[in-house]
């Protein structure tokens, strides 16, 4: 299965550039380079018993897992690619906010000719660490993010910089890649200088196993540094919420594991996808306990990390059902002298959460999901959460990613 979907792509890829020779030499195909269009509509309603702005408990200092009470329109995705010329692909993504405005998700070119198995992709991109991280949203088996996603990613990790992929020329997949990047998103802050503000690396492998199993393994490293990154309702020892201010190294490494299965190498009817992936993040540098108070400055190192397992199984065409489970560990910071006294060393409490989810999808282009979790990320805060949740994709879409 996993051997059949690279050579399809590279299928596409000869087919598309056929197409492309051919339009050359007839003056009345100019729609030949006319672009892709698509947009994604999403939305629906959120019961939650809890505030969603609360945090995981251990990680004041990280982003908040996203969700909407009541009805929402959710983040609409406007997309446009096509092939620039025979040697450049381009792509973009526009987020529409159901508050108004725009924001640029992905706007990239990538190169279609290098040869010999590389391909560059520059512009802003989701980076290719982890697993789930180069999805869109409108892909997602849940409606939202795993927790450990939403508080090291703030949901996925997009760059302004350049990618360089090696797809090895062998039976077994075996891909590499390096990132470098500006550092603008989390966990990184956005600043003014030349060179690279973050950088990845990572590795991905897989094989087909007979016609009905199919696997992925990868591992990845980040790294960047962050400057006067501000946290603000940061609990101290006290039970006061203070701002804090965080300068220093963060490294960040990850491994995922994907295993798919389907009777007779059929996935239309049925079958069961398993996967998991875990990251450990280590961040020393500085802290700045109170900016607005106290103002005390001190050394400052933890190593928070966190983990999902998750299966989906297609139980009849159209129908799919899904669990999750997500952990965190906050870890135990090792704080300066100085700050002894104010900064929170050991919460003694690892956030969780269960989901169970099930979806209908009329076609390739619709998706109704109703989605139930029992949220005990916020120690002392359990959440018994409800989602329904509709996903409609109009236009002219490309397949998503293994």
């Amino acid at each position: 299965m996993f051997k059949r979907i690279c050579s399809s792509t590279a299928m596409a890829v000869l087919l598309s550039h056929s197409i492309q020779a051919a339009a050359a030499d007839n003056s009345n195909a100019d729609n030949a380079f006319n672009p892709a269009f698509s947009l994604i509509l999403s939305g629906g309603y959120g019961n939650l018993q809890q505030d969603p702005a609360i945090p995981a408990t251990g990680f004041a200092m990280n982003p908040a897992p996203e969700h909407e009470q009541g009805f929402n329109l959710g983040e609409s995705e406007m997309g446009i690619s096509a092939n620039i010329d025979p040697q450049f692909r381009g792509a973009a993504t526009l987020a529409l906010d159901p508050a108004g405005g725009v924001s640029v998700e992905n706007a990239f070119v990538q190169t279609t000719s290098l040869g010999d198995g590389l391909n560059l992709k520059f512009g802003r991109f989701f980076s290719g660490l982890g697993y789930l991280n180069e999805h869109h949203a409108h892909a997602w088996d849940f409606t939202d993010q795993p927790l450990v996603y939403a508080v090291l990613w703030e949901n996925q990790l997009a760059d302004d910089g350049l990618q360089l992929k090696w797809l090895a020329p062998t039976e077994m997949f075996f891909e590499i890649g390096g990132e470098v990047g500006k550092g603008r998103g989390f966990p990184g802050t956005e600043r003014a200088k030349n060179g690279s503000g973050a950088g990845v690396l990572f590795v991905h492998v897989g094989d087909d196993i007979g016609i009905e199993h199919s696997w992925r393994a990868g591992a990845s490293l980040h790294r960047t540094r962050r400057v006067d990154a501000e946290s603000v309702d940061v609990p101290d020892m006290g039970g006061n919420a203070v701002i804090n201010l965080f300068t220093g190294d963060s490294q960040t490494v990850g491994l995922d594991l994907v295993w798919k299965y389907a009777p007779d190498g059929n996935v239309r009817n049925s079958y069961v996808k398993l996967q998991a992936e875990y990251f450990r993040r280590k961040e020393d540098g500085e802290l700045s306990y109170d900016t607005e108070g106290a103002n005390v400055t001190d050394s400052y190192t933890i190593t928070q990390s966190g983990f999902y397992v998750q299966g989906v199984y297609q139980f009849m065409p159209r129908w799919r059902s899904g669990l999750r489970y997500d952990r965190l560990d906050p870890g135990v910071a090792q704080v300066g002298a100085l700050n002894a006294g104010n900064v929170i060393a050991d919460y003694a409490y690892n956030p969780s959460r269960t989901t169970l989810m099930v979806d209908y999808s009329a076609s390739e282009f619709s998706r109704l999901r109703l989605q139930l979790a029992h949220d005990n990320s916020r120690q002392g805060l359990a959440d018994n959460q409800f989602f329904v949740q509709y996903i409609m994709s109009l236009g002219a879409h490309g397949a998503h990613q293994y």
